[in-house]
């Protein structure tokens, strides 16, 4: 077990992983009682190289790891990768590049929709993975050896699964399946935290101007007050809150008292001030910027059946290729392609109009049949 605990350690491992072409990543961290993750431990492999890095180790300094995870000559390999870029992002200022994450690989591959990373070592490498040390505290120190086992192991798996993974992709012909999604993953946009963003994340349940000006002012101080005393949002006020906020507009302490959602006695502390004054600030504000909801298209009537066809045939294709429905097209690019045969989606570009679009076309238009035969969806010229 090579355990890393100093910064000239872990300068030898980064320049031994710095030869190869690829590192396996993955990490140890913790966020229930936080806003910003804890990292606890840092799993790396490549080809004859493996370690675990201990980040709490007093003195270590991570620049040589964060600068391998920059490095274009390696590339980065995760499973779930979203959690980890973010964690590096926080640390480093930059997202790892380039990378590639098997579990969206795995759906390019007919593995199935998010398959859990335990599920696809034992599906392709016909190994099981022992679980008991999942749920241990890895900020306590010293780790024991099960924990390092079992760390270290989720990281070798990892290391021997991607060359088989990038196998299949290239013998079928599929490794530019992956290139829009894994682009998606390392854009710094979806890992923004910025506080006037938070209400984004919501979901609109009026879209009247004010309405929507008291939900962006509600969920920005709660995403301030969260980073600053770096505690979960749900610690602050829940969702159901800001809905409340936005919609009733306190002016007074008093104001709370009458909302269910705000937790008992929230009116006399001072964030209620603090979100009282913001609230006044943003209204007063002669030169906001009024939102206008910008409505979809209507739906043209009686499209229905016709989307219920296409859901059928993108699953029929997504069984034909072995491949996840979800990797080919959104429920929202079927709607969008019944509605019109123009429709601006990602399922009537590329290897995805290849796979599905180009027969969703032809199957609205009346040139494609489906069929039951034996049981079994056929797709027929008609």
């Amino acid at each position: 077990m090579r355990l890393i605990t100093s910064t000239e350690e872990l300068r030898d491992l980064c320049r031994d992983m710095a030869a190869q072409p690829f590192a396996a990543v993955d990490t140890e961290f913790m966020r229930e009682t936080t806003y910003w993750p804890k990292l606890c431990l840092i799993q790396a492999a490549a080809p004859g190289v493996e370690a675990v890095i201990d980040p709490l180790a007093q003195g270590l300094d991570l620049t040589p790891f964060l600068e391998l995870l920059s490095n274009p000559a390696v590339l980065k390999v995760f499973h779930a990768a979203r959690q980890d870029l973010e964690i590096f992002l926080k640390l480093g200022g930059a997202l790892p590049n380039p990378v590639f994450d098997t579990q969206i690989a795995a759906m390019a591959c007919g593995y199935g929709d998010s398959i859990a990373y335990d599920a696809l070592v034992q599906q392709v490498l016909k190994r099981r993975i022992d679980k008991s040390s999942r749920f241990t505290d890895w900020s306590r120190r010293p780790l024991s050896d099960a924990q390092l086992s079992y760390a270290l192991a989720d990281v070798t798996h990892l290391r021997d699964l991607y060359p088989k993974i990038k196998h299949k992709l290239e013998s079928e012909g599929r490794a530019h399946w992956l290139d829009e999604e894994l682009a998606n993953l390392t854009d710094p946009e979806i890992y923004d935290t910025t506080p006037e963003k938070a209400w984004k994340r919501l979901k609109l349940r009026k879209t009247t101007a004010d309405y929507v000006l008291g939900l962006q002012v509600a969920a920005a101080w709660r995403e301030r007050q969260a980073q600053q005393r770096d505690v979960p949002r749900g610690r602050i006020v829940k969702d159901e809150a800001l809905y409340e906020i936005a919609e009733h507009r306190p002016k007074a302490s008093g104001d709370f008292d009458r909302m269910r959602a705000v937790p008992r006695g929230f009116g006399n502390s001072r964030a209620a001030q603090d979100l009282i004054a913001a609230l006044d600030r943003a209204f007063s504000d002669p030169n906001r910027v009024h939102y206008k909801h910008e409505r979809p298209p209507p739906t043209p009537a009686g499209i229905g059946p016709t989307i219920e066809l296409l859901k059928v045939l993108l699953r029929y294709e997504a069984e034909t290729h072995g491949v996840a429905p979800r990797l080919i097209a959104s429920a929202a690019d079927v709607e969008a392609i019944a509605a019109r045969d123009d429709a601006d989606v990602a399922a009537l570009c590329g290897w995805r109009r290849e796979v599905f679009g180009e027969r969703a076309l032809a199957l609205k238009h009346g040139q494609l049949a489906l069929k039951l035969r034996d049981g079994k969806v056929i797709v027929e010229a008609s």
